[in-house]
């Protein structure tokens, strides 16, 4: 039997809002598994949602550039948030970012392309020996289109072009660039508000889809209801999952009566051209990065030697 820790049960409640008893059932039943767990408690109505961000631990900088139809996207860690406040290091993650919109969003082209006389792991190594802390290019990504524009929007700024997170969204048109790129900054603010997991449900991973239609008849089947009156409400149900996750079908956060899909095709007025969200890309400092919790009372009492 696998044993429930009070992390695990904090980790589950975090997750899914559910009260602290609950969390503990629900790992018993499902001997630790918290991704099986959330869906247990989704079954039993004791939770809203599954769907769990990832954990913000890491420090530094996302740094965001666009240059007309193509821009691009990059996260420099550090060991503190002081960093982040840095100058130095602010610059380097400014020319970082000016250096993969010329070379591209691999990392390790990235990291050996030149600047000046250097290569841009050196100008970080650098940096490193200067400002005293580790430091790492963790990830990049990149959006282009033939005809329109990309636009970007770095939320929690502490410089133009870096900040807590940075998203960019990709507009083919033929239309007008200035409109374009208003109603891009527009996007971008609601992808940063709302981070939907895909443009549209076909974009969707099959698996989280077959997981949300599971959770959903396993809740009502334990309620008896009969399989026909099942299969109406996880139709409904999905149509529902699509507003909160997929981008062109969520409420538009500028003007909540319309979906983005029709914000974008109520603007086409204005670019004189029809209007196709290409992609997007939303990063948020950490994402996915879990910071090991130090104690440091047990650190100072290990340095002086005592247990």
């Amino acid at each position: 039997m696998a044993t429930i820790t009070a992390a695990m049960v904090k980790e589950l409640r975090e997750s899914t809002g559910a009260g602290m008893m609950d969390c503990k059932a629900a790992l018993t039943e499902t001997s630790g598994d918290i991704t099986a767990a959330q869906d247990w408690l989704r079954k039993k109505g004791l939770s809203k949602a599954a769907k769990k961000a990832g954990r913000v631990a890491a420090e530094g900088l996302i740094g965001a550039v666009t240059s007309g139809p193509k821009g691009v996207v990059v996260e420099v860690n550090s060991e503190t948030d002081f960093v982040g406040r840095n100058e130095q290091f602010q610059g380097l993650v400014k020319m970082i970012a000016q250096v993969a919109l010329d070379v591209g969003a691999d990392v390790e082209k990235i990291k050996a392309a030149k600047v000046g006389s250097v290569t841009v792991e050196t100008a970080i190594s650098d940096a490193i020996a200067t400002i005293g802390e580790n430091m790492s290019l963790r990830r990049a990504a990149s959006l282009e289109v033939g005809k329109g524009v990309v636009s970007s929007y770095v939320h929690g700024a502490v410089i133009d072009g870096a900040g807590k997170m940075g998203v960019l969204v990709a507009l083919e048109s033929t239309g007008k660039t200035d409109e374009l790129a208003t109603l891009g900054r527009q996007l971008a603010m609601h992808v940063a508000a709302t981070n939907p997991q895909a443009l549209d449900p076909s974009g969707l991973d099959p698996e989280i889809v077959k997981r949300e239609k599971d959770v959903l008849a396993d809740k009502y089947r334990q309620q008896g209801k009969p399989d026909n009156v099942i299969e109406k409400i996880v139709e409904s149900g999905l149509k529902t999952y699509y507003k909160e996750v997929c981008l062109l079908e969520q409420a538009f956060i500028h003007d909540t009566g319309k979906s983005v899909a029709q914000a974008v095709k109520e603007s086409e007025g204005k670019v004189g051209a029809p209007v196709k969200i290409a992609g997007f890309v939303r990063y948020a400092l950490g994402e996915g990065i879990e910071k090991q919790e130090s104690d440091f009372a047990a650190e100072v009492a290990a340095a002086s030697g005592k247990k």
